[in-house]
């Protein structure tokens, strides 16, 4: 069973923002916002049952969130 990929919201040079899955070079979609990005990888992790972590403009990462095979309750408690 292959693992699944986590999607970054990554600022971009040329537009702002992006999103990218892990292990990809290649940006998966471009945001002026970073509102935008999250919201996109937000769907896309929701669908496909992966982790969303959010970078800070200067590339460290500010948040994650997971939307799968989370404990029951969950450990995270912040949303």
């Amino acid at each position: 069973m292959t693992k699944k990929r986590d999607i970054h919201v990554v600022p971009h040079d040329d537009f702002g923002w992006a999103t990218r899955l892990e292990g990809d070079k290649q940006v998966s979609s471009r945001h002026r916002t970073q509102e935008a990005a999250i919201d996109e990888a937000r769907g896309v992790a929701k669908k496909d049952h992966i982790e969303v972590v959010i970078h800070r403009p200067d590339g460290r990462i500010r948040d994650s969130d997971s939307y799968g095979n989370d404990p029951h309750p969950p450990k995270d408690r912040k949303h």
